[in-house]
């Protein structure tokens, strides 16, 4: 009963300890939905690259940033995917991030985009396709070092022509 008590008690003090982090856990489900909003829906890879490496796969797009050595927490990574940057290239996801009668995204309403506009988004985005974009890029992206093959191959889940340029 006493070793019982102790792991339940172990086990609470990790995951308050992992919340007071902002360590996120998500499951499988949740980080291959992730890649497939990244990938498709909120076409990322057009700026980013499919590996989040800054590697842009659309040369029409602006070059977006080495998300594989960004800084930023998951709630900072989510608040950029919602408002966007004003001033810089990347968009908006959340169609509400400057409305008029909120000032949601970093405290700036729509007539304070005057003089640093976003771009279109290729789509909008609920809050829980963005949450799930994140569980991605913590999981398969952020702070996972550079690219190699067996990550690549990781990362696709088997071995196809894009992880051929690793040896």
């Amino acid at each position: 009963m006493k070793t019982t008590l102790v792991r339940a008690l172990a086990a609470a003090t990790l995951f308050l300890t992992l919340a007071a982090q902002g360590v996120h856990a998500a499951d499988a489900g949740d980080i291959a939905d992730g890649q497939n909003l990244f990938l498709n829906k909120g076409g990322c890879q057009g700026c980013h690259g499919w590996a989040g490496d800054g590697r842009k796969t659309d040369n029409q797009q602006p070059d977006g940033a080495n998300l594989r050595e960004t800084q930023l927490d998951r709630e900072l990574i989510i608040m950029t995917i919602k408002c966007g940057r004003p001033g810089r290239s990347m968009p908006a996801y959340d169609r509400f991030a400057y409305s008029q009668n909120d000032g949601r995204c970093y405290g700036m309403k729509t007539g304070d985009l005057k003089n640093n506009p976003l771009p279109d988004a290729p789509a909008t985005l609920q809050l829980r396709e963005i949450e799930r974009i994140a569980d991605f890029l913590f999981a398969k992206v952020i702070k996972q070092g550079a690219l190699d093959r067996a990550k690549c191959t990781a990362f696709w889940g088997s071995e196809v022509e894009a992880c051929r340029e690793f040896k």
